[in-house]
């Protein structure tokens, strides 16, 4: 029995100490199988922030995917893959503030978007935003102006849709149910009901994991199908990747996917997705 103890006095004290937690275990029922990291070829060049990626063969009016946290390698891989399509890649650090800072800027990402169009002699149309984890942060920034939101045709989220709890802390409302902080999700409604009219394209994954300190993704993601009217939908799947599926909820040209895991490596599946998850923004 005291040994009992001692382990919860042990796991209490290592969860205050951490930030947030996916689960520090690794389960090894799934095969977690990774990209090869690779160069695709192409020609790369330096911006203002991030490396602009063209593979052979572009038109001069071509697709363009901007990719948010995670190897910038994995960004090409699914530009080439999909063909015909450059890709500007951005690792800015850690948590959702490292992205949302830059952006703060109104003017930074069609500055961005102008250099790339300059540097490759290409127009870029339709443009992708996609963001792992903390890279929703710069996506949520760049939509909130008009201008960058009209040129946005887009949106990916993967594993990274995230806010605040209303009292800082889960548990705290009514009945001891979690409530989170709505305002820095507008802007995603926002495009998810213009995913839904056919007017823009949307697709966001999420895994099962509670990081404790903010909002999950599945929170968020529950909030938003309310705000939508949209069911889930419960499906039992193989997904890209080996990720297992446990949902799905779409509209129009809006979709929702939720995969089994609450582990790091679960996490770390989703964005090793990318190249396939591309494809269904189509």
């Amino acid at each position: 029995m005291k040994a009992l103890v001692l382990f919860a006095l042990s796991v209490a004290t290592l969860g205050a100490q951490q930030a947030q937690n996916p689960s520090p275990m690794v389960e090894h029922t799934r095969a977690h199988p990774r990209l090869k990291e690779e160069a695709p070829a192409g020609r790369r060049e330096a911006l203002e922030v991030g490396t602009l990626f063209m593979p052979g063969g572009l038109k001069k009016t071509a697709p363009l995917l901007i990719h948010f946290h995670g190897g910038g390698w994995i960004a090409e891989i699914a530009a080439a893959r999909a063909g015909g399509t450059a890709a500007i890649s951005l690792q800015l650090g850690s948590g959702s503030g490292a992205y949302a800072k830059p952006f703060a800027d109104p003017q930074l990402f069609l500055r961005l978007v102008a250099e790339a169009e300059a540097k490759s002699g290409i127009t870029f149309a339709p443009i992708t935003l996609s963001g792992w984890s903390a890279g929703y942060g710069a996506i949520r920034e760049i939509l909130k102006v008009p201008a960058n939101y009209a040129r946005v045709d887009r949106v990916l989220l993967i594993d990274g849709f995230h806010t605040g709890y209303v009292g800082g802390a889960p548990g705290k409302g009514p009945g001891q149910e979690s409530v989170i902080e709505a305002d820095g999700l507008q802007i995603f409604l926002q495009f998810a009901r213009d995913a839904v009219a056919g007017r823009k394209r949307m697709v966001i994954t999420h895994s099962e994991i509670f990081p404790g300190t903010f909002a999950s993704t599945t929170e968020c993601t529950d909030w938003l199908l309310a705000q939508l009217a949209l069911p889930r939908k419960a499906v039992l799947r193989w997904g890209p990747m080996g990720l297992q599926q446990l949902s799905d909820a779409s509209s129009g040209r809006f979709r929702l996917v939720g995969f089994a895991g609450n582990t790091a490596p679960d996490h770390v599946d989703q964005l090793h997705a990318l190249p396939d998850l591309l494809k269904w923004l189509k």
